[in-house]
């Protein structure tokens, strides 16, 4: 695009009067803090326990990485909106954020699909679950997860690109595709065939989730070991799952077919839920369910809390 270093996008989902700014600043701040402290703690715990180097938790370790970047994208952008009076971003800004919240969305479906085959071997196939996801094989899902990611997001960015712009004013708190595509002067049908074919792909992603996890259910009725394995392993990847997914479809349709013109906070909300919650429920909800991680964090405590005596 010509001149794209000189375009400037006017970010308008804080538009209106905002008499507490500094107490919503104060909120996301601690918020944002918050994410990147407990998603810390979970990888710092099972990088320093050896008991925890096993595929669960090194899928985990990595959901926090996600999570982390995740943050790191949106936090700081809105923190200085909430306090400047105009709220712009420049095209090279906007079009950085978008590949960046893009890989976290991505990365965060994958991962729990590679989570979800995981726990599926481990509970319904257990005599050879060390034969399948071998240390090896670990790797190479790690792998093709940011892998994918790279390739969905750069198709998608690279149709992105080559699209004139006709007007500058984005609708909603931060950088989206589907926000800058309806800016284009051009027709955007590849663009939008591309979104569809990504979405029915994650889409087909939870659908395999959820039979693995029917396969699951009908594993672990059988026996009590199997119904604790499922509670404290499967219950919380589930919980994280259907967060996940519901958020991140009600924004999509939203932000494509919800009226655009009213009801500005339940869109900010909508927006917001599956940058905001996840990063902080993923590594909460893991570290409560699972009694390896929990006694571990307990044990590093305790490791930290004599050392200071």
């Amino acid at each position: 695009m010509e001149n794209s270093t000189k375009i400037v996008f006017v970010l308008q989902g804080l538009n209106g009067a905002m008499p507490n700014k500094h107490t919503y600043f104060v909120v996301a701040l601690l918020v944002y803090l918050f994410t990147i402290l407990v998603n810390l703690t979970l990888i710092v715990t099972i990088i320093l326990e050896k008991t925890l180097h096993e595929p669960m938790f090194i899928f985990l370790c990595g959901l926090c990485v996600n999570d982390i970047i995740g943050a790191c994208t949106f936090y700081p952008k809105i923190l200085v909106d909430l306090l400047s009076y105009l709220r712009v971003t420049s095209y090279i800004a906007c079009l950085s954020q978008i590949f960046l919240l893009y890989s976290y969305s991505f990365v965060e479906f994958t991962t729990l699909t590679v989570m979800a085959y995981d726990r599926y071997i481990a509970i319904c196939k257990p005599l050879n679950y060390h034969s399948i996801v071998t240390p090896r094989k670990v790797i190479q899902l790690l792998i093709f997860t940011w892998l994918l990611t790279l390739c969905e997001t750069s198709i998608g960015m690279g149709l992105l690109v080559r699209l004139p712009l006709c007007g500058f004013n984005i609708d909603k708190l931060y950088c989206t595709v589907w926000a800058v595509v309806k800016l284009s002067c051009v027709d955007t049908t590849i663009n939008n065939i591309y979104g569809t074919i990504l979405s029915f792909f994650h889409v087909s992603q939870v659908v395999l989730i959820m039979i693995s996890y029917i396969n699951v259910v009908r594993a672990s009725v059988r026996s009590q070991e199997g119904r604790n394995k499922f509670m404290q392993t499967c219950l919380p990847h589930l919980i994280s799952l259907t967060n996940f997914t519901v958020s991140i479809i009600f924004d999509v349709m939203y932000a494509r077919y919800g009226p655009t013109t009213r009801l500005l906070a339940l869109r900010n909300f909508m927006s917001l839920e599956y940058l905001v919650v996840p990063p902080i429920l993923n590594p909460l909800i893991y570290g409560l369910k699972m009694n390896q991680i929990r006694r571990r964090i307990f044990r590093i405590c305790n490791k930290k809390v004599h050392v200071i005596k």
